[in-house]
């Protein structure tokens, strides 16, 4: 998936690990950066690396976080929305590329089995 999004991506100035964190950052704004190193299952300083590449960008911004001033949370800037466009289009080629051939049923049944499998990882 990682290849073929940045073949797709191929305008793009983001890696594959910039727009995912990035990705991640839309969703879950105002997360503090270790808890997004967590949900992205990569080392805080990878995560840190990542985010100072995106801020230089001003896609994200850190802010402090009022209840411990060791922490940051972050947030969009408004520079994100063109490139949050752009990877999810991107993201649709992927999937649309990825599942083809495989009809409702199954594309379903591959979700549920994918989700069982990442929930009996987390919960060993």
């Amino acid at each position: 998936m990682r290849q073929r999004f940045q073949q797709y991506a191929s305008e793009s100035d983001l890696t594959y690990a910039q727009a995912r964190a990035l990705v991640y950052v839309a969703r879950n704004e105002g997360l503090r950066q270790v808890e997004l190193a967590e949900l992205l299952e990569v080392q805080p300083i990878t995560l840190a690396r990542l985010i100072d590449q995106l801020q230089a960008e001003g896609l994200v911004e850190r802010r402090a976080d009022p209840s411990d001033r060791r922490a940051h949370r972050l947030y969009l800037c408004a520079a994100a929305t063109g490139p949050l466009k752009q990877i999810r289009a991107v993201g649709q080629q992927v999937y649309e590329q990825m599942l083809a051939g495989l009809d409702e049923e199954e594309r379903s049944a591959l979700q549920s089995a994918l989700k069982l499998i990442r929930h009996n990882l987390i919960n060993d």
